[in-house]
C-alpha cells in the first residue's frame, strides 16, 4: 500500500471505529491504530487491498470467530469488506516477541523464554484442539497483552491457517508430499523444508526453534546468502538438517533438545503430547528456583530506564 494510500485511509470510519495512526505492516497489508467512536477505547484495524493476488483477512476474521474465547486469542470487534479493502477490527495488543527480542538486544534469559514456552505450548495446543495448524510458528506471531494482560501471550496472524482434521469425525487429512513451503524458513519445521504436508508436529518443531532463537541469541542458518530464494530455502534445510538438535542446544539446559527431539520423532498425524512438553519446561523452571512472576527481562529493562 502507497503511504498516499494510507494517508487516505487515516481518518475513515468503518462501522463505529475511526482509523488513526499506522502501527503496522506486513505482507497482508497494514495495520492501524483505531477507536470507538462511542467509546473512545482503542482497537488495532487490520486492513487489506482487494487488489492483492490472494486475500486472506476473510478468512482469517473467520478463523478468530471459530477460535473465540480461547486464552491469548484476540476478539474481532467487526468486520467489512468495501469495494477498495476490507477491515478487520480486533484487540489491540502490545508489542511482538520478535519487538521485544530486539529490544532486549537479541537475547532473552531462561527464565523469560520459560515463561514464554508455557503459554506458547498452551496457544498452540488451543488451535490444534479446534481443528486448525497454524503453519506460521515466529515471534512477530506471538503478541503480548496490554494493561492488566501485559503478562499474557497472543497468537495472532491465522492467514495461513489451516485445517488438518475433520471437527466432527476427527478424521485427519492425508499425508502428501511435492508441497510448496508454506510459513517462514527460519522457523520451518525440517519435514516442511522436504515438502512434507504439514501436521501438528510441525507448529511444535517451528515452536522449538523460535525457543532456541531466543535463548541463542539467533539461529545457524540465518543470513545464508543465495542468488533466489528457492535456493536460500535449500541452504537452510541443508544447514537445519546437519544440525542435531543436541548441537542445536549445546550449551543450554538439555530439555530443549529433547523437546526438539521428541517433535522430530512425531508421526505425521500422531498427537502431541502437550502436557508433557510444558512439564518438562515446568520441571527445569522449578529446578532452577525461578518465580512465576511474569516480570520478563523487558520488565526489568523498562524498569531500569524509567
Amino acid at each position: 500500500m502507497s503511504s498516499s494510500v494510507q494517508g487516505k485511509l487515516t481518518g475513515t470510519v468503518i462501522g463505529k471505529y475511526k482509523l488513526s495512526t499506522q502501527i503496522g505492516s506486513g505482507s497482508f497489508g497494514t495495520i492501524y491504530l483505531g477507536r470507538n467512536i462511542k467509546t473512545d477505547e482503542e482497537v488495532a484495524i487490520k486492513v487489506e487491498s482487494s487488489q492483492i493476488k490472494h486475500p486472506q483477512l476473510f478468512y482469517e476474521a473467520k478463523l478468530y470467530k471459530i477460535l473465540s474465547g480461547g486464552d491469548g486469542i484476540p476478539r474481532v470487534r467487526y468486520f467489512e469488506r468495501a469495494s477498495d479493502y476490507s477491515f478487520l477490527v480486533m484487540d489491540l495488543l502490545g508489542p511482538s516477541l520478535q519487538d521485544l527480542y530486539m529490544y532486549c538486544s537479541k537475547h532473552f534469559s531462561l527464565k523469560t523464554v520459560l515463561m514464554l514456552a508455557f503459554q506458547m505450548i498452551f496457544r498452540v495446543e488451543y488451535i490444534h484442539s479446534r481443528s486448525f495448524l497454524h503453519r506460521d510458528i515466529k515471534p512477530d506471531n506471538f503478541l503480548m497483552g496490554v494493561g492488566r494482560n501485559s503478562y499474557k501471550v497472543y497468537m495472532v496472524d491465522l492467514g495461513l491457517a489451516k485445517k488438518y482434521q475433520c471437527p466432527r469425525t476427527k478424521e485427519h487429512i492425508s499425508y502428501r508430499d511435492g508441497k510448496n513451503l508454506t510459513g517462514t524458513a527460519r522457523y520451518a519445521s525440517i519435514n516442511t523444508h522436504i515438502g512434507i504436508e504439514q501436521s501438528r508436529r510441525d507448529d511444535l518443531e517451528a515452536l522449538g526453534y523460535v525457543l532456541m532463537y531466543f535463548l541463542r541469541g539467533g539461529l545457524p542458518w540465518e543470513g545464508l546468502r543465495a542468488n533466489t530464494k528457492r535456493q536460500k530455502y535449500e541452504k537452510i534445510k541443508d544447514k537445519k538438517m546437519a544440525t542435531s538438535p543436541q548441537l542445536l542446544c549445546m550449551g543450554f539446559p538439555d530439555e530443549f533438545a529433547v523437546y526438539l527431539n521428541y517433535c522430530q520423532k512425531l508421526g505425521f498425524d500422531e498427537t502431541p503430547d502437550y502436557a508433557y512438553l510444558r512439564q518438562l519446561f515446568l520441571n527445569l523452571f522449578a529446578e532452577r528456583k525461578f518465580s512465576m512472576d511474569y516480570i520478563y527481562d523487558w520488565s526489568r529493562r523498562a524498569i531500569s530506564s524509567f
